[in-house]
């Protein structure tokens, strides 16, 4: 299946006039440490501009004032002081429970106990999940079980460490090894590339959207957020196929602008131009 323009019409229904905040899907976001604030930043902006009505990031205090400047639009939940421990566990599952759809693993880093937090959280929660980046390591190193309505969301050396297994640049090929995935972690595989392959184990898409200037930090990042949004609205690989066509929309746009200077926070500012033309 070759992912095209008319995934946006299933996914973007006509809103009711009364409609109100929050009938469009409230995002968790846990990430961010003292090293990394703009990871869980990106996922926060991206879901709001693909439709989110409110998104809040979990994250440590140390990052609140950047995350903060950033837009006045996040809401940031302050959680020990550098890193997120084992302490913060219950707090986050309680957090889960009062969204609709969480993001985790931008910018956490990969120590024990943050890889501990991430599968405890995932383990408390039923909700529909982004599992990306740093939470991939986690998921990984215990080859943890998870549920239909997650999303796993690797790049080609993120996949080796889930599978074992290094995707070549022939889709067709990957697209074997994405199928195989997704069975194993029974759960939606978005692997990230210049033909992003998504499967949920029986389903194959392919998005062709995208641009080679998209290889800057943070186009991952707002993925993942963008994935976050969908999944308050739709099923996960319905939502990995939508946000895979958004995200690389929306940074081929970016990059007829600014090509070799092209940032994740230029993309952002593109998924609203993408969603208006659908």
């Amino acid at each position: 299946m070759q992912i095209t323009k008319s995934i946006l019409k299933k996914v973007y229904a006509p809103r009711a006039k009364w409609c109100k905040k929050g009938d469009f899907g409230k995002v968790l976001v846990i990430g961010g440490s003292k090293f990394y604030s703009g990871s869980p930043s990106f996922n926060a902006l991206a879901a709001y501009r693909a439709g989110a009505d409110l998104v809040t990031i979990a994250g440590p205090a140390c990052i609140a004032d950047p995350v903060r400047s950033y837009a006045p639009d996040i809401i940031f939940f302050p959680c020990e002081t550098n890193f997120l421990s084992i302490n913060c566990v219950d707090m986050l599952a309680d957090m889960a429970e009062n969204s609709d759809a969480l993001v985790i693993g931008c910018g956490l880093t990969r120590g024990d106990e943050l890889r501990e937090v991430v599968r405890e959280v995932i383990k408390h929660t039923d909700k529909p999940c982004v599992i990306d980046a740093d939470a991939i390591h986690a998921v990984a190193e215990r080859k943890t079980k998870l549920r239909e309505n997650c999303i796993l969301t690797p790049h080609a050396k993120e996949f080796f460490v889930l599978t074992g297994e290094n995707p070549t640049d022939n889709t067709a090929s990957r697209a074997k090894l994405v199928k195989k995935a997704a069975q194993k972690y029974n759960c939606t595989v978005l692997l990230k590339g210049h033909d992003d392959v998504i499967s949920d184990g029986q389903q194959v898409a392919i998005n062709s959207t995208g641009s080679p200037y998209m290889t800057k930090g943070g186009l991952g990042d707002t993925l993942a957020g963008i994935c976050g949004a969908l999944l308050c609205r739709t099923d996960s690989f319905t939502a990995a196929c939508a946000s895979a066509y958004i995200n690389g929309a929306a940074g081929a746009l970016a990059a007829k602008k600014y090509g070799e200077g092209t940032m994740a926070s230029d993309l952002i500012k593109e998924i609203p131009v993408v969603l208006i033309n659908k």
